[in-house]
């Protein structure tokens, strides 16, 4: 069999309810993730390493705990430099490499390993929001944004020039239909050669209201100012209202921003028919963490969202979809998945030794998304250093100091609650995680908290932070 080709979607915060085939909302319109659900996969136990971007987005492209490396939330997050990543393992093998879109991994600067042209890819169009508050704008990079926004807003609100390469490359219009255009060109460009395209939206990050003139028209939904270090209010004061529960018309704005992402994906997905390469191409959709509050996410049944380890910060949509490799029909795939498995299941696909995929704290997929006995991994584990959980089977344990200062802060600025102490659940019976086992349940605590000291043992950790 020929090398398959890859492209591997990355989105921003999109709620676990939120698309058109789960059916909790009748004005959620999602119709190439439904068409890539219904023609491919989907594992609906999948999950992140962590609730927030940078240090998930470290584990996708490295494919190992995050806290191997000291990666534990936004202040210790980085990229990890002195691991192989999944562009450099498919290059290795002949494939041409392609980047768009975000990139955060921690305070990457332009040069850095961090940096797409620095880890593998050979064609790239991107944006630092480690150096933009961990935010692309949606509509606006250019140095006369910046110089009109002022050095502390244009930071804020992230109007930087993208990146090319490591040259600056200006764009005043929608970065989600560029990063879409650019992805078809990336596929027309290297049609004759195996492929892997990383295609990382910024949507459907908050600040959602930057539509295009014509789109806030055709919804009939007001013009969003950004915040200009000009401004009256201070920028905390500011925010509050410009997230959940302030903003006026806060769901409509992100639900156009999925619609027209999902639009992008869509002709996306066309085109790879028209070129005659859908059956040959792995295409995988996820996001990054758990719908947030802050941009009008909806993660039912789960409880909880971005920030924390409730099933809605890090339970998140998978879909996969390889005809020519059997992953597809349109079925669920029962079984503990992670996005560390995309690196041994894309590189053990196209053909990559045993010994590259040892490298990973993955597990490839292939016989699991191929109907087989395998059921993923035995268990996973997350660990923010103030809140961890383990998931071993249908059982979760987990553990939140609710007191610590990045919980209280979680609470006031970003409206998400951690929660407080421990707490064990059947995730069979109680996906919504409303009934706490702990009490009746000794033993189990026991077992998964000795699961987890062990874990944080392998990894690097101390074995500071056990519940009481």
């Amino acid at each position: 069999m020929p090398k398959p080709n890859v492209i591997l979607i990355l989105s921003d915060d999109h709620g676990y309810a939120d698309r058109g085939r789960m059916g909790h909302h009748a004005d959620v319109r999602t119709p190439a993730l439904d068409r890539l659900a219904d023609e491919g996969l989907t594992c609906p136990d999948a999950y992140v390493t962590a609730p927030i971007c940078s240090p998930s987005r470290a584990a996708i492209i490295s494919g190992g705990y995050q806290q191997r490396w000291g990666a534990t939330w936004f202040s210790t997050s980085r990229f990890a430099d002195e691991r192989p990543t999944l562009a450099e393992g498919l290059a290795d093998l002949g494939y041409a490499t392609g980047y768009l879109g975000k990139v955060h991994y921690g305070p990457e600067q332009r040069g850095d390993r961090a940096c797409p042209p620095h880890h593998g890819f050979a064609d790239t169009y991107y944006g630092l929001a480690g150096q933009q508050q961990g935010r692309l704008n949606y509509l606006r990079h250019s140095h006369v944004a910046v110089d009109e926004y002022g050095e502390e807003a244009s930071w804020r609100m992230a109007v930087q020039p993208m990146l090319n390469g490591d040259q600056e490359e200006e764009l005043e219009g929608f970065l989600t239909a560029e990063l879409g255009r650019r992805a078809r060109g990336f596929v027309d460009d290297h049609a004759e050669q195996p492929f892997f395209l990383m295609l990382a939206f910024n949507a459907v990050h908050n600040f959602c209201w930057q539509l295009p003139p014509e789109e806030l028209e055709r919804r009939g939904l007001p013009t969003g100012s950004d915040w200009h270090d000009s401004a009256s209010e201070s920028y905390a004061d500011w925010y509050d209202g410009a997230i959940s529960p302030n903003l006026e018309h806060g769901r409509e704005y992100y639900l156009a921003q999925l619609e027209l992402m999902d639009a992008e994906i869509g002709r996306l997905l066309d085109h790879l028919d028209g070129a005659g390469l859908a059956d040959d191409t792995i295409v995988v959709y996820l996001t990054d963490n758990g719908g947030s509050t802050c941009n009008y996410g909806d993660n039912a049944p789960l409880a909880g969202t971005k920030y924390t380890l409730w099933e809605g910060g890090i339970r998140v949509p998978f879909l996969v979809r390889w005809p020519a490799g059997g992953w597809h029909g349109g079925h669920d795939r029962a079984g503990l998945v992670s996005s560390l498995d995309l690196y041994p299941t894309l590189l053990a696909a196209a053909g990559a030794p045993q010994a590259v995929l040892d490298a990973s704290d993955g597990v490839d997929l292939a016989a699991l998304l191929r109907g087989g006995p395998d059921n993923g991994h035995d268990s996973l584990h997350w660990d923010c250093g103030f809140q961890w959980a383990v998931r071993t089977g249908n059982l979760k344990l987990r553990y939140a100091d609710g007191s610590d200062p990045v919980a209280v802060g979680i609470r006031a600025v970003e409206h998400a609650d951690v929660g407080d102490g421990l707490a064990l659940f059947d995730l069979a019976a109680d996906v919504g995680e409303t009934t706490d086992l702990a009490a009746q349940r000794p033993a189990d605590v026991a077992r998964l908290t000795a699961l987890h000291d062990a874990w944080r043992a392998d990894v690097g950790l101390p074995i500071t932070n056990t519940a009481p």
